[in-house]
């Protein structure tokens, strides 16, 4: 019998009791606590009795064994006693990386990858290896799967003949008869080739690819992509055409369309690994092809990459050869790749520059900016900044701002929201008077649309122009409309009223919060609506803060604010009160010359 099976309150014992809980969450609790019991036992013992515990204790959930996985990563070498003796957790490890399920698998050969990491060589030859090479031949393709994930951190630090064991190990498991076991290997590869030496990259694990990339199974074949680009950054532009040239014009034009969606998704990492002379010999006309592909969803993925890959080619390629597909994918039957066109077109722009820009791209971006779908118009105005860069504001205004104005008014209320964070760009670039001109309206109407979301969002536009535009022109122009608003019967304009003046608050002076403010305010806290009053509170709270680092603002705060908000400390509604007591409590802190009170973050409510 075991010394932990003889003490109760032996730290095993007592864990065994807790493993042993039919509760998931204490099984679970117990797992995460094994590097406190390992503390308590010391390394010796942690090596000489809770390891061999835990091997013998491995039927459990699938959530347990995660778990458990995960601890007996790196950190948990330390408990064993440090690098020397790190070997001991590699069974444990080797039972994990066997079971069924895929998520504890995986786990478990990260764990161990990170403690192989921590080997000697003469461990890795000893212990490490030869736990790859039972899972590699194991009988189940569980452990092989598992196996292909631990030649990276294995072969570095093996010596030379276990080196070209290791090379042959896996390309058996490349050939193997189990899809799943080739499908793990394709995945892996890139990362095993990362680590082999040039010549033993060409001569052994070349052909290994060139057979997965051939493979009968799509699930395979779209694995070797990201393999393609690992093995293409390790070769010459020359090796890479001469080596690799097949198999990409292969995998472009594969019949499956999953394994071009692949290709499509990483073209741009392929074509900076495969090097200048291969994209203009070759891949701008399998780009060109997938921009063309009869799948949507490979479209989709190939529009994404638009930009990168046009920063890898010239001026006259993206005219002659990218933009007439970019003009068929403007017009796609697709939404989705409209879409993807729309959040990606406007990275053209800095490569065509001024004038191509504008006989070729705006018109696409007006075409798009009309389309029914409304994630194509927000992807459009979310990027107009790049384009802004490129032609300048005032002849983008001037071409977009009647898509703007009717963009303004759009029934999806995230166009309408996205119109709102342009606003102060325009503003800024264009000057206040084609804003009050042009756009002054526009603004003031957001403040009572019927979305709680753009009403908030068009009071901090109004913030950030007066930021622009400087607080006299809020005093003239926007202020009084503000202060208008908040007279309407409709209670929705009064309370919008509340929200602008507290949001634009820390943008303004004492002279213009004194003249302009202050009256509207007072008079909306004896507002009938509860919700109006508690809101003004919160209102009174921002003005305090806002008021207490300027001249003369805690003689503002002393003769005005406090009186009305002690006003509101005997209203009737308890909500109010609440908003009142803590409005007070920042104004007497100001009144008082207390300066540090500034700045606590306000929450309006709106009913």
């Amino acid at each position: 019998m075991s010394n932990w099976q003889a003490d109760p309150l032996h730290p095993i014992a007592v864990l065994v009791d807790e493993l042993r809980a039919e509760d998931v969450t204490l099984r679970l609790n117990a797992i995460h606590r094994i590097s406190t019991i390992c503390i308590a036992l010391g390394p010796e013992r942690t090596r000489a009795e809770l390891l061999p515990f835990l091997q013998e204790s491995l039927d459990d959930d699938d959530e347990i064994l995660v778990a458990l996985a995960e601890e007996l990563g790196a950190p948990f070498v330390e408990y064993v006693g440090g690098p020397d003796h790190a070997h001991t957790i590699l069974p444990l490890l080797e039972h994990l990386a066997g079971v069924e399920e895929t998520l504890v698998r995986d786990k478990a050969a990260q764990s161990a990858n990170a403690v192989c990491n921590l080997l000697s060589q003469d461990q890795v030859d000893e212990y490490f290896v030869p736990l790859v090479r039972r899972l590699a031949t194991g009988e189940w393709f569980t452990s092989r799967t598992s196996a292909t994930a631990l030649f990276a951190a294995a072969y570095p630090k093996a010596t030379s003949p276990v080196q070209d064991e290791l090379i042959k190990m896996f390309s058996k498991l490349c050939d193997d008869d189990t899809p799943m076991v080739r499908r793990a290997s394709a995945k892996e590869l890139g990362a095993f080739a990362k680590k082999l030496p040039h010549d033993q990259l060409i001569q052994d694990l070349l052909p290994a690819f060139r057979k997965l990339a051939g493979d009968d199974q799509d699930s395979v074949r779209l694995l070797t992509v990201d393999a393609m680009i690992a093995i293409a950054e390790q070769l010459n532009e020359v090796e890479c055409k001469s080596l690799l040239g097949q198999s990409m014009k292969s995998l472009v034009t594969d019949r499956s369309w999953r394994v071009r969606y692949m290709v499509a998704d990483h073209f741009i990492q392929l074509a900076k690994a495969a090097g200048q002379d291969i994209v203009r010999e070759d891949l701008v006309a399998a780009f060109v092809s997938l921009l063309k592909d009869q799948e949507a969803e490979v479209r989709t993925a190939a529009a994404g990459q638009i930009p990168g890959f046009a920063e890898l080619t010239d001026r006259d390629t993206i005219l002659a050869r990218l933009l007439p597909c970019i003009r068929d994918l403007s017009t796609d039957q697709s939404q989705h790749v409209r879409a993807a066109l729309g959040s990606q077109i406007s990275g053209l722009a800095p490569q065509l520059g001024k004038d191509a820009t504008i006989e070729h791209l705006l018109p696409l971006f007006l075409q798009l900016l009309k389309d029914e779908f409304p994630e194509v118009r927000l992807n459009i105005i979310s990027k107009l900044e790049v384009v802004n860069n490129v032609i300048g504001i005032e002849l983008l205004s001037k071409a977009l701002l009647p898509a703007i104005v009717q963009l303004a008014e759009d029934k999806q209320w995230r166009v309408r929201q996205a119109i709102i964070e342009y606003i102060p760009l325009l503003g800024k670039q264009l000057g206040v008077d084609f804003f009050d001109d042009q756009l002054a309206n526009l603004c003031m109407g957001w403040l009572g649309d019927p979305v709680f979301s753009i009403r908030e969002a068009a009071t901090i536009n109004l913030r950030k122009l007066t930021e622009v535009f400087g607080v006299g022109w809020a005093k003239e122009t926007i202020i009084p409309k503000v202060v208008e608003m908040g007279q309407n019967v409709n209670y929705l304009y009064r309370m919008t009223t509340v929200f602008a003046i507290t949001t634009m608050a820390p943008a303004l002076d004492v002279d213009s919060i004194r003249t302009s403010i202050l009256p509207s305010v007072e008079t909306l806290a004896a507002d009938r609506i509860p919700n109006i009053r508690f809101n003004v509170a919160k209102a009174f709270e921002v003005l305090s803060a806002s008021l207490a680092s300027q001249p003369g603002g805690p003689d503002l705060v002393k003769e005005s604010l406090l009186p009305s908000i002690e006003n509101l400390l005997g209203d009737p509604d308890a909500d109010v009160r609440f908003f009142a007591e803590k409005a007070a409590e920042k104004a007497r802190a100001v009144a008082n010359g207390e300066t540090q009170a500034v700045s606590e973050e306000v929450v309006m409510t709106d009913a």
